[in-house]
């Protein structure tokens, strides 16, 4: 139950709306328990009164005047302002948790992206979410509206009879076993089905996207029956949900139609020996609806908190994920950085039980010195520029920058001084010009198509049809990997980092997009601190130093010319991508 307190944090602030809600919720239910005693009045006090047919009609016309007063004036706005008020509190709570979850999404490392599907985390964020709202409005108002009815009914036919009052309450333990014997495995059987219908939306979601791939190989009839699997396995748990769902109401349903059998053969046979009147009796079975359709509610209500619940769980499974990378407590805001980095015994690896990625790398960069880190794939290269602006953190050394260690500082501030620029850039479904200022939310129109121009992507920009703001489509699809390339290279201008990293920033691209973007991440580049990792070494040779990286280990560091003529690892991989050579060692 840790998860409900946790989820009780982001109710405490609405509390007395919470309260007032249920206040004006007791008035709204308390009006229709009049009408039992309506009809025990008018049958006792003047259909079986002794009064003229005049005073009969008089009295019954003053009566109707009244209840219609009440129930035209009085119930409407209580209604409204119940149910407003319900749904607003309710929906500002869950404003609340989307709003934190999403801070905390931010906040993980990338290494819990890496193993987690994109569409169950989205499952938890949108539907688990929004499944929490039947806690509030169910379990925090309903619940205690339909327990306060029950109790008024209870006091009111208890003033008319008290034996009779205990006949109809005799089979409430009853509703109490049920409750208690469905409740815990309908919360596991709800728990089961949402993380299998997160499967089904996590698979789904990352198919989506790889429907080129899925076509290129022909492989429909494949994911139809891999798909399938996902779909059966949730058809499965959401049918063992169903049966369970099932025997509660039938076993709750039984109890309730029971128990006005009960109280019509008790209440019949005491007007029968005279003991009760007709009036009274009509009236306590007026009173049964009353009181089991509260009880009903209850049952229902039962069930839609085991599904609340099972969602809350999974809610704060995931706001209980651990942080990788934390600040410290006194931990430094950097400023601007002159861009200084030592990287001092590096060792590194993803997880405790694997090998290492890198081992005792050590490497000084001075300001504006230009680092290219080449190697066979799989040798740490991308590792090692991943551990600069903290995206993971060293599993033993430490990197500095400025000569204060990262693990030190702000995570947000030592970002906010490295740009990067990618193979594989994401943009979003927005406007180039949105893209683009990812760079600087802040920036001017101006600053922005000056960082374009920089970047070689204004002329392009100026050709499409609504100019920068034209809609790039999800992960820019849009645009070509060249003009891609562009974008994020100007949102990188505009930022104006004094430490850049480029990861295989052009190697998917084609030799004439390649030779413009060259162009502008030299610029870029012009006077900043910079990494280059790069497969085609011939985009490199220019670098102040190349560091040949090979499994996890650094073996050499030189200029071009200066490892050409070493004839070692650089060489050979240079001789292989500028004649086609075999190397002779690697």
């Amino acid at each position: 139950m840790n998860s409900i307190k946790q989820y009780m944090k982001f109710v405490k602030p609405y509390t007395w709306q919470i309260i007032g809600t249920i206040l004006i919720g007791i008035l709204k239910f308390a009006i229709p328990l009049l009408i039992p005693l309506i009809l025990k009045y008018v049958i006792d006090n003047i259909i079986e009164g002794d009064m003229t047919q005049a005073a009969k009609t008089s009295q019954l016309l003053w009566l109707m005047g009244i209840s219609f007063t009440i129930f035209l004036l009085l119930r409407p706005p209580v209604e409204y302002a119940r149910q407003y008020l319900a749904q607003l509190v309710a929906s500002k709570i869950l404003y609340d948790i989307r709003n934190k979850i999403f801070d905390h999404l931010q906040r993980l490392s990338l290494n819990f992206y890496s193993n987690t599907k994109t569409g169950e985390i989205i499952s938890r964020v949108i539907h688990d979410v929004e499944q929490t709202k039947n806690f509030v409005v169910t379990g925090l108002m309903n619940v205690w509206l339909d327990m306060v009815t029950i109790v008024i009914a209870i006091i009111i036919m208890l003033t008319m009879d008290v034996k009779l009052t205990i006949v109809s309450i005799i089979l409430f333990p009853l509703y109490g076993f049920a409750v208690k014997y469905f409740y815990a495995k309908l919360r596991d059987l709800t728990r089961q089905r949402s993380q299998a219908l997160a499967e089904v939306q996590g698979h789904l979601h990352e198919r989506v996207q790889g429907f080129p791939v899925t076509r290129s190989f022909a492989l429909e009839d494949y994911e139809q029956a891999q798909f399938d699997t996902r779909n059966k396995n949730f058809l499965t748990k959401a049918i063992d949900h169903t049966k369970w769902n099932a025997k509660t109401f039938a076993v709750t349903n039984t109890i309730t139609d029971l128990a006005p059998l009960l109280v019509i053969a008790y209440a019949g046979f005491q007007v029968i020996n005279g003991n009760l009147t007709i009036g009274t009796m009509v009236a306590f079975v007026g009173y049964m609806e009353r009181v089991y359709s509260p009880l009903r509610r209850l049952i229902n209500a039962s069930t839609v908190l085991t599904q609340a619940v099972a969602s809350i769980d999974r809610v704060f499974e995931l706001m209980d994920e651990k942080y990788d990378i934390e600040d410290k407590p006194n931990a430094v805001r950097l400023g601007r950085v002159q861009g200084d980095i030592s990287i001092e015994n590096v060792g590194f690896k993803y997880n405790d039980d694997e090998r290492k990625v890198l081992k005792d790398v050590n490497l000084n960069v001075e300001k504006g010195e230009t680092i290219a880190l080449v190697g066979m794939s799989g040798g740490g290269k991308s590792t090692l520029i991943s551990l600069i602006p903290r995206f993971y953190d060293v599993t033993s050394g430490s990197i500095k920058v400025d000569g204060i260690d990262i693990r030190d500082v702000e995570q947000r501030s030592l970002r906010n001084n490295i740009g990067m620029v990618l193979q594989d850039n994401i943009l979003f479904s927005e406007s180039i010009a949105t893209n683009i200022r990812m760079g600087n939310p802040y920036a001017t129109d101006e600053e922005v198509i000056e960082a374009a121009r920089a970047a070689n992507a204004h002329d392009f920009i100026q050709e499409l049809p609504y100019g920068y703001d034209t809609l790039v489509g999800e992960r820019g699809v849009k645009l070509s990997g060249g003009q891609q390339q562009r974008i994020a290279i100007a949102r990188v201008f505009l930022k104006n980092p004094p430490i850049l990293i480029f990861d295989e920033a052009t190697s998917a691209l084609d030799l004439e997009s390649e030779q413009t973007i060259q162009e502008a991440l030299g610029e870029l580049a012009a006077e900043r601190t910079t990494f280059i990792v790069a497969h085609r070494l011939a985009t490199i040779t220019h670098a102040d130093r190349i560091v040949v990286i090979e499994h996890g280990e650094i073996s050499e560091v030189g200029t071009h010319q200066e490892l050409i003529n070493k004839q070692g690892s650089y060489y050979d991989l240079y001789q292989v991508q500028d004649f086609g050579q075999t190397p002779t060692s690697v």
